[in-house]
C-alpha cells in the first residue's frame, strides 16, 4: 500500500508540468506586465521607476484617457449583448433539447448546434462578412461601416458563434433536475409551461450567475473577433474599439500610433484588476451563499 507521502508525491510529480507551462506563460507575464507599468522604458539608459505616473496618463491625458474610457463603454456593451442575447437563446435551446419533442434527434440537434463555437474566429468573421457585404451579400446597408450598427453587429457575430456554451451549461443543468419533481408536478395536473418554470427554471437559476461571470470574464478579455474583421483600429471612428484592441495598439502599436511598452502594462493591469475584482465580488457575494445554502 502506498503511503500518503508517497501519493502526495506522485500527485505532485503529475500536476508540475501543467504547473511549470502555466506559471511560465501565465503568472510570470502577468506578473512582468504588473511591475512594468510602474516603470518607464528608456532604452540603453535603463528603465526608471514612476510609481503611477503610466496610470495617471491613462484616465487623466486628453486623448489616451477618451480612446481608454471609450473601449472601456464599448466593451461593456459588448458584454450586455452577449448576456441579454445569448443566454436567453441558450435557455431556450437547452429547454427544447430536454423537452423530449426532438426524440431521437435530439443528439444530432445538439452537435449542430454547438458546432459554430468550435470554429475559428477568423473563418467566422470572414464567412459573416461575406454574408453582410453590401454589394455582394444578404444585407444591402454597411453595418459594419456605420458607427450606430458595427459594435452590435460584431456582438451578434460573437453570440451566434458561441451561444452553445451556454446551452450546454443550462442543457446538463435541465438534465440534471430530478423526474421526480416533474412526475409528481405532472401528477397535480401542472403543464410543460408550468413544471418549466415553477419546478425546472428555479433549480437551474444558479447556472445562470456561472454563466454570466463566465461571459464577462471572456468579453472583458475579448480580442480576436473584432481584430479579425477591423483590425487593431477598429473602425468607424473607433465605435467597436474594445480593451483588448486598445491593449494591443498601446503595446505594440498600429494605425499611426507608436508603441508604448509601459503604458500598455498599465492597460493590461487594469483589465485584469477590473475582471478580477468583479469575479472576486461574484464569488464572495453569490457563490459563497449558494455553497451555504446547499450544505
Amino acid at each position: 500500500m502506498i503511503s500518503p507521502a508517497a501519493a502526495y508525491r506522485n500527485l505532485l510529480l503529475f500536476v508540475l508540468p501543467a504547473l511549470a507551462v502555466y506559471l511560465v506563460f501565465a503568472v510570470l507575464p502577468l506578473a512582468t506586465s504588473i511591475v512594468m507599468s510602474f516603470f518607464q522604458t528608456n532604452g540603453a539608459s535603463g528603465d526608471t521607476f514612476v510609481g503611477l505616473a503610466n496610470y495617471e496618463r491613462l484616465f487623466t491625458h486628453p486623448t489616451i484617457s477618451a480612446r481608454f474610457w471609450n473601449a472601456l463603454l464599448n466593451n461593456m456593451q459588448y458584454f450586455a449583448i452577449h448576456l441579454i442575447v445569448e443566454v436567453p437563446m441558450g435557455l431556450l435551446l437547452a429547454a427544447l433539447l430536454t423537452s423530449g419533442k426532438l426524440a431521437r434527434s435530439e443528439g444530432i440537434y445538439r452537435t449542430l448546434l454547438f458546432i459554430p463555437a468550435t470554429l475559428s474566429v477568423v473563418i467566422v468573421g470572414f464567412v459573416w462578412r461575406l454574408i453582410i457585404n453590401p454589394l455582394w451579400g444578404l444585407v444591402g446597408f454597411p453595418l459594419l461601416g456605420t458607427e450606430s450598427t458595427a459594435l452590435t453587429t460584431i456582438s451578434l457575430m460573437s453570440v451566434w458563434q458561441y451561444f452553445g456554451i451556454p446551452m450546454v451549461f443550462l442543457y446538463s443543468a435541465l438534465l440534471a433536475v430530478p423526474n421526480e419533481l416533474v412526475e409528481a408536478a405532472n401528477i397535480d395536473g401542472a403543464g410543460g409551461w408550468t413544471t418549466f418554470w415553477k419546478i425546472k427554471f428555479p433549480l437551474i437559476a444558479p447556472q445562470f450567475g456561472l454563466i454570466a461571470i463566465l461571459t464577462y470574464i471572456w468579453t472583458f478579455n475579448g480580442f480576436d473577433l473584432v481584430f479579425a474583421l477591423n483590425g487593431s483600429a477598429p473602425g468607424p471612428n473607433y465605435s467597436t474599439d474594445i480593451l483588448g484592441t486598445y491593449f494591443y495598439r498601446t503595446f505594440f502599436g498600429s494605425s499611426g500610433q507608436l508603441a508604448d511598452l509601459d503604458l500598455g502594462a498599465a492597460v493590461a493591469t487594469v483589465i485584469f484588476t477590473t475582471v478580477l475584482v468583479v469575479t472576486a465580488v461574484y464569488f464572495w457575494l453569490v457563490q459563497r451563499r449558494l455553497k451555504s445554502y446547499s450544505v
